[in-house]
């Protein structure tokens, strides 16, 4: 794939980590829990590799808070680690494993970055950042609370919907396998 189309897939990933949460955030609480921006920046980092990947976590949720407020000027160095994280290890996984499955080459590269993403950007919030209900649980407890639980709807949809749209662009030759 050209750097240009990688360039283009990057910034229709920022543009769409800036409309989908102004879409979902009509539904309360749909921010948390559906994660909005962690779908355009996984999908980049699947396509077009870990430093597009990368570049469209850091400034997808910084480009959408100066936009939108969301997120929270203050919450969004939290999600450009995060999503920096899962746009970057997705895209070198995605790379590494090389297998005959398509979907298996797909999960190998989404799930253990979405695992790493949490744990790093669980660690940078416990050094840098003392979450509000800190005060009320312990940190590990609010930790897996937030990253885990509540975001479980989200985790699930995109466990079935990047593969989906993978493979859809994959059929309609826009991206080789």
């Amino acid at each position: 794939m050209s750097q240009i189309k990688k360039y283009v897939i990057t910034a229709m990933c920022i543009t769409l980590c800036t409309v989908l949460p102004l879409v979902l955030h009509a539904v309360p609480g749909a921010g948390s829990t559906i994660l909005p921006m962690h779908i355009p920046v996984l999908l980049c980092g699947l396509i077009a590799g870990p430093y597009f990947g990368l570049l469209a976590g850091l400034l997808g949720p910084l480009l959408s808070s100066f936009i939108t407020g969301m997120p929270p000027m203050a919450y969004a160095p939290i999600m450009m680690t995060e999503l920096a994280v899962y746009g970057a290890i997705t895209g070198l996984l995605i790379r590494l494993v090389r297998t005959k499955n398509n979907y298996f080459n797909i999960y190998a590269a989404l799930i253990p970055a979405m695992v790493v993403g949490r744990i790093i950007t669980g660690i940078a919030r416990a050094l840098f950042f003392t979450p509000a209900a800190a005060n009320e649980t312990t940190l590990l407890a609010w930790w897996i609370t937030s990253y885990f639980i509540t975001s479980l709807p989200g985790i699930i949809i995109q466990l079935i919907l990047l593969p989906i749209i993978i493979v859809a662009l994959e059929k309609a030759n826009l991206i080789r396998k």
